[in-house]
């Protein structure tokens, strides 16, 4: 089996989350608090450096009081 991995979606999300934290006014190390992940993996997850679990994603809607499927609503790539 191949590894299934979309740059541009793991992107997109992360990019979705950075405009979600900076719309709140929160910064990286607030929400990796509220979410209970290293700081350092918030920052890669936002510049689409690794592929987020769901219960990552999770918890990151949680710290920022947003549905979960706001982190993960992606243009399709034509």
């Amino acid at each position: 089996m191949t590894k299934v991995r979309n740059e541009h979606i793991i992107k997109a999300v992360g990019e979705n989350i950075r405009l979600l934290r900076l719309s709140k006014g929160l910064s990286q190390e607030e929400i990796a608090y509220a979410a209970d992940i290293p700081i350092n993996q918030i920052g890669r997850i936002e510049r689409g450096e690794i592929n987020a679990t769901v219960s990552t994603l999770y918890v990151i809607s949680k710290a920022l009081d947003v549905p979960l499927t706001s982190l993960v609503s992606v243009e399709e790539q034509s």
